[in-house]
């Protein structure tokens, strides 16, 4: 029985992340009513660069915050097993989330799921950042009708990430059936113009 309730309680744990995930997201990255705040801060300095990441130690002092928040009130409903297994599953899938997140911007690859949830995110990113607020799950995004799909995928070529870029063709082929390079008008004019002898 105690083995059922430690399993239930961390699913629990992981899906509260996951609806904290897209509501931060949404509401305290997105929503101006919100701002300024210190997430939004860091978020929009990630849109904007593409590979700016918040520092790990400021990561870190949040999963250790947030642990601190909800291990005595999960103790208290849950009981020492279910409240820790709580705690653990909602840290745990925050942890999960912050690599995810890293990876899809650094990694070229990792399986199924990473692909996908690439695509997912970065529809947010390039697309339309009104939409794909969950980085694990589109759960909450089908929920409160922000989620989104798409084939291909335009990414500005300032924010090109290295693992996507191909010299000759913009995006390396084996990602070109999900990703293209997105040009702004003045490249376009200054690539229609004629080279200086």
């Amino acid at each position: 029985m105690i083995a059922l309730e430690v399993g239930i309680a961390l699913s629990l744990g992981a899906v509260t992340w996951s609806l904290l995930e897209y509501c931060i997201h949404r509401w305290a990255g997105h929503d101006p009513r919100f701002r300024p705040n210190a997430f939004a801060k860091e978020h929009i300095r990630h849109h904007i660069e593409g590979d700016y990441f918040a520092p790990t130690w400021k990561k870190g002092s949040a999963a250790l915050i947030l642990f601190a928040i909800i291990v005595g009130p999960a103790v208290l409903v849950g009981g020492v097993a279910a409240g820790l297994a709580y705690c653990a599953g909602l840290v745990g899938f925050y942890l999960f989330y912050e690599v995810l997140h890293r990876l899809e911007h650094v990694k070229a690859g990792f399986g199924f799921y990473g692909r996908w949830a690439r695509r997912h995110h970065f529809y947010h990113h390039f697309v339309d950042a009104r939409f794909n607020h969950g980085v694990t799950s589109p759960l909450w995004d089908l929920v409160f009708g922000t989620y989104r799909t798409t084939e291909v995928i335009a990414v500005p070529k300032r924010l090109m990430m290295p693992w996507l870029g191909d010299p000759e063709t913009g995006v390396r082929p084996e990602l070109a059936a999900h990703y293209t390079l997105k040009v702004s008008k003045r490249e376009r004019e200054a690539a229609s113009q004629p080279k200086a002898a």
